[in-house]
């Protein structure tokens, strides 16, 4: 149970940022990652109203197609996301759940009316992943400015921070994982049994 999936969530402008993600993950969290596509129906997360997609339902279908392999998984969409009480959101993540997502539409410089810069997206990417994903190991915001699990309001606050955690942070990560995988191998075991029981309601955090 030491994977990390990486799924596509609807059409992708092309698939640049898979390696460089894989290797971000495996770089911050010590975890091996793997490259599927699941079923995700975007059309259950739309709303028409607001023409934004609701990431809560992303990461309801992204779990439920979790492998058994899969400690965690992180959805990367094109889409505009939100939840309900924000106009939109980059990213959503189940504190100290299994699901993620991530979305590229604001991290394009094209959004703001600027010049295309793949690279800039990617670096906005990558921070925005681990962030998440470091919601689901159990931290909350941090208040270093320079921690990737400082909240973000505005591309620019993306900008403004490193995709490293801080000293504080990085100790919490290294035991959360830790405990994950010691989990993991019990569950594996429990499996084996016949007698495995997977819960995945735990609140979500932006």
């Amino acid at each position: 149970m030491d994977y990390v999936y990486i799924v596509p969530v609807g059409s992708m402008k092309g698939d640049f940022w898979i390696d460089p993600l894989a290797h971000a993950i495996m770089r911050t969290f010590g975890l091996k990652t793997r490259y599927r596509l699941f079923d995700i129906d975007l059309s259950r997360a739309y709303d028409a109203r607001r023409r934004q997609y609701d990431s809560a339902e992303i990461l309801r279908q992204l779990i439920a197609a979790l492998p058994p392999d899969g400690c965690r998984v992180l959805g990367v969409a094109e889409v505009d996301l939100f939840i309900p009480i924000l106009t939109f959101v980059f990213g959503e993540a189940q504190l100290n759940g299994a699901g993620s997502v991530a979305s590229l539409h604001r991290l394009h410089n094209e959004f703001y009316g600027l010049p295309a810069d793949k690279h800039l997206m990617l670096e906005r990417l990558l921070k925005e992943a681990v962030h998440e994903l470091g919601h689901t190991f159990g931290l909350i915001h941090c208040y270093e400015p320079r921690c990737v699990l400082k909240s973000s309001t505005y591309v620019e606050d993306i900008d403004q921070k490193s995709g490293e955690f801080c000293d504080a942070c990085m100790g919490k990560i290294r035991a959360n994982v830790a405990a994950c995988r010691r989990q993991g191998k019990a569950e594996a075991v429990k499996t084996d049994r016949g007698n495995a029981v997977k819960s995945y309601d735990v609140p979500p955090i932006v």
